[in-house]
């Protein structure tokens, strides 16, 4: 496995469609021999419902009060949620699901630091796009942005938004398949030019996974992941991608990269059930440090 960029992948990234300049890989390594810690949550789909299967909607702000108070006292750099922060009860009102969206966000915001959110299919519940962003916060990022990127300490983060329909129009109200999910022209636009662009070893964030990982004769990825597998690939600087939506733990590596599925908050009751983790992460190795249910794992190079 090769997380050290090569100067042909260097070269080939560097020369594409948007002009970015050549990036010396001694330069990059050099800024990656720092560690980056984050508490990483998906899956908590709080809402005041009766359980359904596995999932124990209302328990879902307990488990992140839990979730904020290790985070806190492990002092990590910053929190991420993957995705379905919200659910929504049975007569699916809009004013309802967004209390929903403002107790679980508020518990939430007690983290004391950066905290990020992806938006999964169910963020997008009873309620739009805007409305779900307009009641959370991702530090530093504006209100209006769905995917993004950021950087700490010396490692860059990306934050995929998929909710899209084959025309390009965003996921709204409920007005979609749980299954169906892509990134527009204008993402994949904005993707490829913001790998360009780094200078940093990435980590990627998304809802739905970005390999195929099915279940039930259900897909559980974006529609185009292969684009996104080649994408990865030809930059030569993504270490990992950490997804939620499935429910169920599953570690992939592919061509150098690994596929981090996580478990989710919301399943089965009880503090004792409560499912994150902590990711460390250096230039040599990835540390998962799952939390209750969740696994631990070390991810390193081959």
């Amino acid at each position: 496995m090769q997380w050290e960029i090569t100067r042909r992948k260097f070269l080939r990234s560097s020369a594409g469609l948007f002009g970015a300049t050549f990036i010396d890989p001694v330069t990059l390594l050099g800024k990656a021999m720092s560690r980056v810690r984050f508490g990483l949550i998906t899956d908590s789909h709080y809402a005041d419902r009766d359980s359904a299967g596995t999932r124990y909607y209302r328990e879902a702000l307990t488990k992140m009060r839990e979730c904020v108070q290790v985070l806190n006292s492990e002092a990590v750099d910053f929190a991420i949620h993957l995705g379905d922060l919200k659910d929504e009860d049975k007569n699916k009102r809009e004013s309802d699901t967004l209390k929903y969206l403002q107790a679980i966000e508020a518990e939430y915001a007690n983290f004391r630091g950066p905290r990020y959110h992806c938006i999964g299919n169910h963020d997008l519940d009873s309620i739009s796009k805007a409305q779900f962003l307009q009641n959370i916060e991702n530090t530093g990022i504006s209100q209006d942005q769905g995917y993004y990127s950021f950087d700490q300490k010396g490692f860059h983060f990306i934050v995929l938004d998929p909710n899209y329909h084959p025309d390009g129009r965003h996921h709204h109200k409920g007005d979609f398949k749980w299954y169906d999910a892509r990134l527009p022209e204008h993402e994949w636009e904005w993707f490829e030019n913001d790998l360009l662009k780094t200078q940093l070893p990435t980590i990627v964030f998304c809802h739905f996974t970005l390999y195929n990982f099915t279940r039930d004769g259900h897909p559980y990825y974006i529609t185009d992941y292969p684009r996104a597998q080649k994408l990865l690939e030809a930059s030569g600087k993504v270490m990992a991608v950490f997804q939620g939506h499935v429910h169920q733990e599953d570690f992939v590596e592919l061509n150098g990269i690994h596929y981090c599925t996580q478990l989710g908050m919301v399943d089965y009751s009880g503090l004792e059930n409560n499912s994150f983790a902590i990711v460390e992460i250096t230039s040599k190795e990835i540390k998962i440090d799952g939390y209750k249910r969740a696994a631990t794992k070390k991810l390193g190079k081959k």
